[in-house]
């Protein structure tokens, strides 16, 4: 039986979540108005942004799935397919901060990981190279670019600071600082570069929500320092 006290922290814990949620969607149109420039201004973003907007549904929806509402998170999702055409499991753990340029075909499975500072180019998809349990979907690290049409498959990691070129297919580890192409994906370069939206170093992390199944989305040191 639960008690007072139990309760109190239950409602406590949803407002702390929600004030984290708006957080990373502060976070989120911060870089889309660095990354994008098309947006002349904040309206732009606000008002006109339909990547802008299908993230932001993906912020409510990992919101709701945290917080033990399921249905209402999965509700979320089926709306982001159906307005965005973009489909975000509420479970993908997306650390705040990245942007999603254009968004129709964007998918991104249910394990993946995605470090902030991240930019993410139309038809991209980050999923599972077979059916299997546990870990089964990218660890992409920070400040990484993905190009158009982009395909990312399996439980394997992207460094940070890596570039996937367009219409690539990833299934191999890419290093930091590397540039892949192809298919299948090949590293054609490894140079060490720092951009202007840099977010390796920063101190303000507290802003992404952990889901329950976070043991199943496993970051070492050698995936995405944090």
């Amino acid at each position: 039986m639960s008690t007072l006290g139990d309760d109190f922290y239950g409602v406590r814990l949803l407002f702390r979540n929600l004030e984290i949620t708006f957080r990373a969607i502060k976070e989120d149109y911060r870089l889309g108005m660095k990354l994008d420039p098309s947006v002349k201004s904040g309206l732009d973003i606000s008002l006109f942004s339909p990547s802008f907007h299908g993230l932001m549904l993906y912020r409510f929806s990992h919101f709701f799935w945290v917080s033990n509402m399921k249905f209402v998170a999965m509700s979320f999702r089926y709306l982001n397919r159906v307005i965005y055409r973009m489909d975000i499991h509420p479970a993908a753990e997306i650390e705040c901060g990245i942007f999603i340029d254009h968004g129709i075909g964007v998918v991104i499975g249910e394990t993946t990981f995605i470090g902030r500072g991240t930019l993410i180019y139309h038809g991209v998809t980050l999923g599972t190279a077979r059916v299997m349990n546990g870990k089964r979907h990218p660890t992409v690290g920070r400040n990484v670019m993905i190009g158009a049409n982009a395909v990312i498959l399996g439980p394997i990691t992207i460094g940070n600071d890596a570039k996937i070129g367009a219409n690539a297919v990833v299934l191999e580890d890419v290093p930091p600082f590397a540039t892949a192409v192809g298919n299948p994906a090949k590293i054609l370069e490894k140079q060490v570069t720092t951009r202007e939206f840099d977010f390796i170093n920063r101190k303000d992390s507290d802003c992404e929500l952990k889901n329950d199944e976070s043991s199943l989305v496993e970051i070492g040191e050698s995936k995405s320092s944090r």
